[in-house]
């Protein structure tokens, strides 16, 4: 059995949890939390789970889940390779994570472990689509358009700025990959709503997009976790043109990212020291089961 621990217990770490227990080949290390969160009720489903607030105190765990922020993601892989522990995360700004896994390959390779970054849907098994679909039309344009829903990634960003109680970031498509990101706020006492507007859209998250700031009085009243995303490729096999691919799907955000994020867990323990993104990573490596049995029912 793998043993795993979950590290930070908000959405994906809670989905991350029933996904291990469903788990044919993990078990649950434990669960590390913040340390004034171990003050609160212990929640039911974490009843004889060792939970702490240091992954040290935890004994033979082979692969921490990061379910933290993404700005946290760096730091943390880092510290938890160095143990001799395998990570695996959600980070998901696109265009610095090439260069995280450079630096994540030598932390691992350094310490005989393996980290897989970025393994949720997108950046994950989306980016895996994407290669399918090149793979499949060399030449051509994909297009990937997120939404309508909530951005786990987009909303914990807003949450992290000074001025903001609360905070929800939903994603709509506008199509070709352009997107419009409306961010709802509630406003900690004092907080000036045109300060707190302009620093949202010049995050990292947002500046590149159309944005649409609304105070509101509760946020929670607004949240829905779903979410889904649509990819489609127009290009050329060989010299054939006019090829036509589209990927779609309708999903409840936390529970499909915790999910991948455990297959990749798995996945994890079959790889050679270093880092990975999925697209590095052979499909069977995710799934449970002989591998000769695996191929017998899918190919």
């Amino acid at each position: 059995m793998i043993r795993v621990a979950v590290i930070g217990y908000g959405n994906i770490g809670k989905s991350a949890v029933e996904a291990l227990f469903q788990a044919p080949d993990m078990e649950l290390a434990g669960v590390v939390r913040r340390k004034e969160s171990l003050k609160d009720e212990l929640p039911s489903e974490l009843a004889g789970i060792p939970v702490v607030s240091d992954i040290k105190e935890l004994s033979n765990v082979d692969v921490a889940l990061l379910a933290t922020p993404t700005r946290s993601v760096p730091s943390l892989a880092k510290s938890i390779l160095a143990l001799g522990i395998n990570t695996v995360d959600g980070y998901d700004v696109h265009k610095s994570l090439a260069d995280l896994r450079l630096e994540l390959d030598q932390v691992g390779k350094q310490h005989g472990v393996v980290a897989i970054i970025s393994a949720g849907w997108d950046p994950g098994t989306d980016s895996m689509i994407r290669a399918i679909m090149e793979l499949m039309a060399p030449k051509g344009i994909t297009y990937t358009n997120f939404g309508p829903g909530m951005s786990m990634g987009h909303t914990v960003a807003v949450k992290a700025i000074s001025g903001v109680a609360d905070a929800l970031s939903i994603t709509i498509p506008v199509g070709t990959g352009l997107h419009r990101r409306l961010v709802y706020v509630k406003l900690a006492e004092g907080a000036d709503a045109a300060v707190v507007e302009q620093m949202i859209k010049e995050d990292p998250y947002f500046i590149n997009d159309e944005t649409h700031v609304y105070v509101v009085d509760d946020v929670q009243e607004l949240v829905d976790v779903g979410h889904g995303v649509e990819i489609e490729r127009k290009g050329v096999s060989g010299s054939t043109h006019n090829q036509l691919f589209k990927w779609e799907m309708r999903i409840n955000n936390p529970a499909l990212t915790a999910q991948v994020m455990v297959a990749a867990a798995r996945a994890s323990m079959k790889q050679q020291p270093g880092a990975y993104t999925m697209i590095q990573v052979p499909i069977i490596d995710f799934l449970p089961g002989d591998e000769n049995e695996i191929i017998r029912r899918l190919v």
